[in-house]
């Protein structure tokens, strides 16, 4: 018994002077995890050789023995919802006011305020704006551009700056959003700053260059590899995975050289683009060519990525494992490689191609932030023809647009609206409304009465509903996004035109096939003039066409709010000067959308008689036409027309069959 006591109070003793061990040297407590409270969250303990651990693990993946305070983020805590007053733009819309320049500037820059003033976007009163547009000049090494007066902290304010070199801590930015050109992943805030592509100063202010992209596919002659090097040059590489191609160390010869940087765009399935931020300008080359970028572990922040799906478009790698990813690249479907330099086209053409595209897309990602479940969807985003196309305004979901029902594999339902414009002084179009009203696709006939003449009092009985609506004397009038139309489908006509019964429903019929683009009866031809060094068109019937005239032509509806809200102020003031250039200026704006011509629709002769002529004295369109079309193309940056051999006729249509197996007889009728 007494041992037994004495062997109790050595231990009680020991475990006594164990315990104050640990509590003086806490460096010494073993790695045995403590029973966990019910409520308390059970964390990793900390070991004794903690420091050793990194070299056993990545970091980051241990997690923490309790749980850590959020970390701010990065550029002094600011987010969207801290850092931004979105009240001033839910009223209004996003109005952007640019603060005045002090000083040169450079043509980038003038392209860039261009590109604003002439948008939708732009105000001229900063006490209207939601958004204050600083635009950063280049300066001096070691200096920033100062800020202006009404900076208020930067709050609702956008820096712009093109520039990849870092400005100094001296440049406050306070609450303020930075659009930066290639900015670095480690300064980047993620939904606050916008990152922007890195453009070169002979970028066009709008239209811009197409995609090179020709052949799809693999073509037994094109390389598969082309090398990214200095001062926008390429290099075709081979395939040999010793050749290590984007080491720069490699003995193996790896191709010839394109020596002419920015001319030439390299002509290669895949475009390996090393880290390094200068390189984000082989970036945009690579997409321009159809050339699918292969990124080796970037460290700059992808353009737009808050908004664009790079994955669709481009392939990270690790530079550290050349040979899996050569490996990669050699075995990868056509399936796969087809719809990557398929993105690549669309995204280019979309948003890179010009900087007045580049700048409507930044504000676009800011006025969706605002916007937020109302903004455009991922699909309107990654899909063509984009969301700059693609106005929120009108709808947020992609069955509500005309170019969506292909890729959906649908097609639009219902009737359409019939909208007549009567604009010169005559007859009220009493036998159009009847024959229109005959259709038994018609839901609704509306007629726009913009003539000095007053409308008549009474008109004809029919069965569908009848509304008149006053016009304000302007051509432009009838593309504007009336409420009263009620279908997707709209049939717009002259009141001087003359179209059957038979002539709409089969129009209407086309047209519930090809929603996207317009479908008409007369038709006009645009060409090059070289003797006058510019674009012409004609009104002659001829097998080629590029333009359908609005004066009897089925579109969607879609297209007036784009005809509105889209296009610059000055074609359409353009257009209400020149009359003959509204029907010009609606196909130019389709034609833009789409990528495709229109479709022409049987029409009878005898309505020729009835078609008013252009000018007095003749059937040749007005002598400020050709005028026109030129400034259209120069305000649109490029030629969108496309001209088309294709005719749309009814099954049967003037074969020597029965009369009774036909379906649209009246059409063969002379």
């Amino acid at each position: 018994m007494q041992s037994w006591r004495g062997k109790s109070l050595w231990l009680a003793l020991s475990a006594s002077w164990l315990l104050v061990l640990l509590r003086v040297f806490p460096l010494l407590r073993l790695a045995v995890p403590a029973r966990p409270w019910a409520s308390a969250p059970q964390g990793w303990p900390h070991w004794l050789d903690t420091e050793l651990l990194p070299s056993f693990s990545q970091p980051g993946e241990l997690p923490e023995d309790a749980p850590q305070p959020p970390q701010a983020p990065r550029g002094g805590g600011c987010d969207w919802g801290a850092c931004f007053d979105a009240s001033k733009c839910r009223t209004g819309g996003l109005k952007v006011f640019v603060h005045p320049v002090a000083g040169p500037i450079s043509a980038a820059h003038r392209k860039i305020l261009a590109s604003i003033e002439s948008s939708r976007y732009h105000t001229a009163s900063p006490e209207e704006a939601c958004l204050l547009l600083f635009l950063s000049l280049e300066v001096p090494a070691g200096e920033c551009s100062p800020v202006p007066q009404q900076w208020n902290g930067g709050r609702n304010h956008l820096v712009l700056d093109l520039h990849p070199a870092p400005c100094p801590q001296t440049f406050q930015l306070g609450r303020a959003m930075v659009a930066k050109a290639s900015p670095t992943a480690d300064t980047f805030r993620p939904g606050f700053d916008v990152a922007l592509p890195l453009l070169p100063e002979a970028h066009p202010l709008r239209g811009g260059a197409p995609g090179q992209l020709r052949q799809h596919s693999p073509h037994p002659g094109v390389p598969l590899l082309a090398l990214a090097e200095e001062r926008g040059r390429w290099r075709t590489a081979g395939t040999d995975p010793s050749a290590c191609p984007w080491d720069g160390r490699c003995e193996q010869d790896r191709g010839p050289e394109q020596t002419h940087p920015g001319g030439t765009l390299p002509n290669a399935t895949f475009c390996l683009i090393p880290s390094h931020r200068p390189d984000a300008l082989h970036f945009l080359q690579a997409l321009q060519a159809g050339c699918i970028p292969v990124l080796l572990s970037p460290r700059w922040e992808l353009p737009f990525s808050e908004v664009i799906d790079w994955t669709k478009a481009a392939i990270v790698a690790d530079e550290r494992l050349p040979f899996q990813v050569l490996a990669a690249l050699q075995e990868m479907p056509l399936t796969r490689v087809l719809a990557l330099r398929q993105q690549t086209q669309f995204l280019w053409d979309a948003y890179f191609s010009s900087v007045e595209k580049v700048m409507h897309t930044t504000l676009e990602i800011i006025q969706d932030r605002i916007f937020g479940a109302s903004a455009h969807a991922s699909l309107l985003w990654n899909s063509p023809p984009g969301a700059l196309l693609a106005l929120p305004t009108f709808s947020t979901s992609p069955s509500d647009f005309p170019f969506y029902h292909l890729q959906r594999g649908s097609r639009p339902v219902g009737r359409f609206s019939a909208l007549i414009w009567v604009g010169a002084p005559g007859q009220p179009p009493l036998k159009l409304i009847q024959a229109v009203a005959g259709s038994q696709n018609c839901a609704q006939i509306l007629v726009l009465w913009s003539s000095e003449k007053p409308p008549p009092s009474r008109w004809p009985e029919t069965p569908v509903p009848l509304t008149v609506m006053d016009g304000q004397r302007k051509v432009s009038d009838r593309f504007f996004p009336h409420r009263a139309i009620s279908t997707d489908a709209i049939l717009s006509l002259d009141g001087h035109s003359s179209v059957t019964t038979s002539e709409v429903d089969f129009a209407f019929l086309v047209w519930q096939s090809f929603p996207e683009r317009m479908v008409g009866f007369l038709t006009w031809n645009h060409f090059w003039d070289e003797a006058q060094g510019g674009w012409g068109y004609t009104a002659e019937r001829a097998n080629e066409f590029s333009m359908v005239l609005t004066s009897a032509a089925f579109y969607h509806r879609y297209y007036h709010t784009l005809f509105t809200h889209s296009l610059p102020k000055a074609l359409r003031t353009l257009a209400d000067e020149a009359p003959t250039c509204v029907d010009i200026l609606m196909n130019f704006l389709v034609a833009a959308v789409t990528k495709l011509p229109p479709i022409k629709v049987p029409y009878g002769k005898q309505h020729l008689e009835a078609t008013p002529p252009l000018v007095p004295g003749g059937p040749e369109p007005q002598p400020t036409a050709r005028d026109c079309i030129n400034q259209m193309a120069a305000g649109f940056g490029y030629m969108p027309l496309v001209s088309s051999r294709l005719r749309l006729d009814p099954v049967l249509f003037k074969d020597p069959v029965s009369v009774l197996r036909k379906k649209y007889r009246s059409l063969e009728k002379p």
